[in-house]
Formats: C-alpha cells, sequence, structure tokens
C-alpha cells in the first residue's frame, strides 16, 4: 500500500490525482489542453498541501505513458520525470488506454465484455485497444483508421463497450449494431489509480532517465514536407 501520484494529461482533459492504499483521495482537472503544463504543477502542490502531505510521504509518482496528444504526453512525462528526480521517487508508467478501460470497467461489474477505449487521432484515426473483463489485452494498443468491420470478431462474440473522446465518429460510422454500446466516460488521472498501486506492489518501476511515452505513431507537423 502506498502514497502515490498520479499524472493524467494525455488527451484534451487533464489531471492529477493522489491516492492512499488503492484510494484516490482527491482529483484535480483541467478541461483546457493547452493549459496543461501551467496546470499541472499546480495541481500537484495543492493535493499535498490539501491532504497535509509532504513529497518525502509520497512513494511513488505515476504517469500516463500514452498513446495520446504528443504534446500533452510530452507536458506529463516530463512533469513526472523531474519531480522524480527532484523527489528521489520511482516511476509508474500506467498505459493510457488500459487507464480508461479500467474507468468504464466498474460500470460493467460481472458482466462479460469486451471494453474498447478510444482516442481521437484525427480524421477517420484512433489510438484503441481491446480489453476483456480482466483488463487484459485481446488486441494490443494501435493507431488504427476505422471501417465498418473493424471490431465486427469482437461484437460478434460478445457485448463490446466503446468509449472515450473517439467514440463518437466511430458510432456515426458504425451505425445502429447488436452488441455495440457506447456509454459515456469521463477521463480521470482517478482511474490509473489501481493499476499503479499494482505496478508499486510488484515494484515495476521505470527508468527515470530513459523513459518515454507510447506514441504509437510519429509526432504530425503540418508543416513537414
Amino acid at each position: 500500500m502506498a502514497l502515490i501520484l498520479h499524472i493524467d494529461t494525455a488527451t484534451a482533459i487533464g489531471s492529477v490525482s493522489l491516492s492512499e492504499n488503492g484510494v484516490a483521495l482527491e482529483t484535480m482537472e483541467n478541461i483546457e489542453q493547452r493549459d496543461h503544463a501551467a496546470t499541472v504543477g499546480i495541481f500537484v502542490k495543492t493535493l499535498l498541501e490539501r491532504h497535509h502531505r509532504s513529497a518525502e510521504e509520497l512513494d511513488a509518482i505515476a504517469v500516463s505513458a500514452g498513446p495520446g496528444s504528443y504534446t500533452g504526453l510530452r507536458v506529463g512525462a516530463a512533469t513526472a520525470k523531474g519531480l522524480c528526480y527532484t523527489w528521489n521517487k520511482p516511476l509508474i508508467a500506467v498505459s493510457t488506454l488500459q487507464m480508461m478501460a479500467n474507468g468504464m470497467k466498474a460500470a460493467y461489474e460481472g458482466a462479460d465484455v469486451f471494453l474498447v477505449p478510444m482516442i481521437d487521432a484525427r480524421r477517420m484515426e484512433v489510438f484503441t485497444a481491446v480489453y476483456n473483463k480482466d483488463l487484459e489485452p485481446v488486441l494490443e494498443p494501435q493507431a488504427m483508421i476505422l471501417e465498418t468491420q473493424s471490431f465486427d470478431p469482437y461484437m460478434i462474440a460478445k457485448n463490446t463497450i466503446f468509449f472515450g473522446d473517439g467514440a463518437p465518429k466511430w458510432q456515426v460510422l458504425l451505425g445502429v449494431r447488436p452488441n455495440a454500446s457506447f456509454p459515456a466516460y469521463h477521463i480521470s488521472a482517478a482511474h490509473m489509480v489501481p493499476l499503479a498501486e499494482k505496478s508499486f506492489a510488484s515494484k515495476h518501476f521505470e527508468d527515470v532517465a530513459y523513459f518515454t511515452p507510447n506514441y504509437l505513431k510519429a509526432f504530425y507537423h503540418p508543416g513537414k514536407k
């Protein structure tokens, strides 16, 4: 059991959560992606002060490691690594897609479903993966250009839950199909708490010097030839 700070800036919504013994104490969020770099540090300071904790008491720093926004992931990784260096804490990396699947899992507790988080990646492309009810990857994280048959094997097998900011365009493309559900989802750093706690217990830490986010695809610059 540990006191862990969790940072997620992978998408348009950025958040920081403080957890103790696997329970989120409080989460602060920012909905303006361009402000992530300015708000994350403030959130960290505020959360520690509100809960009367010092940096020395932290056991680890966890970061949502991608995929997602290139700039957002860099902000999160740089902040987490900086805190780890400054406070001499271990770094835990959590897959953003698995974090999202964990956040949706509670709504389907006990049900045998596929969980399909989707992060918008421009046009008809998404970052996605397919997880079973135990959060094991059935389809590994990848950048996917959506086509109407993209998830047919999963929807044929069982109820398949699509969610995240990339899901609305998939819902329009797919139309009404049996075994396809599109519940609302709000991404949060709190959703990585049990995953980070598990990594901490098994001492699965990253090398702070060499850690980089999982971008899944090269950075796109509209002016680059």
